[in-house]
Formats: structure tokens, C-alpha cells, sequence
């Protein structure tokens, strides 16, 4: 992902779900942009895991 950096929290919920980190390694860059771009307005633990759950249901 070269132009953008992932959010601590983002990596760290990605990291606790093995599958979702599958999942968005095989996203194209559009769709990778599109769920780090939102994924900056999470701003707890908690909703963060929530939102990468729903990122594997909906791509």
C-alpha cells in the first residue's frame, strides 16, 4: 500500500483476525483505499475489530 499508512488499530484488529488480513491482502487498491480511508474515523478497540468483522462480511 504505497501512498497511505494503515491505522495502529487497524493492524492490530486485522492481526486478530487472520482471515480478514487474507481477505484485504487480496482487495484491489481501490477497495483497500476505500476501507483505510473510513477505517480513520474508528477510534476505539472495540469498534475497530466491529468494523474489520463487517469489512469480511461486505467484500
Amino acid at each position: 500500500m504505497d501512498n497511505f499508512r494503515l491505522p495502529m488499530n487497524f493492524s492490530m484488529a486485522l492481526a486478530l483476525e487472520p482471515e480478514a488480513m487474507r481477505k484485504f491482502a487480496l482487495l484491489s487498491t481501490k477497495d483497500k483505499w476505500e476501507i483505510v480511508s473510513a477505517s480513520h474515523a474508528v477510534e476505539s478497540d472495540s469498534d475497530m475489530r466491529r468494523y474489520v468483522q463487517n469489512m469480511m462480511k461486505t467484500y
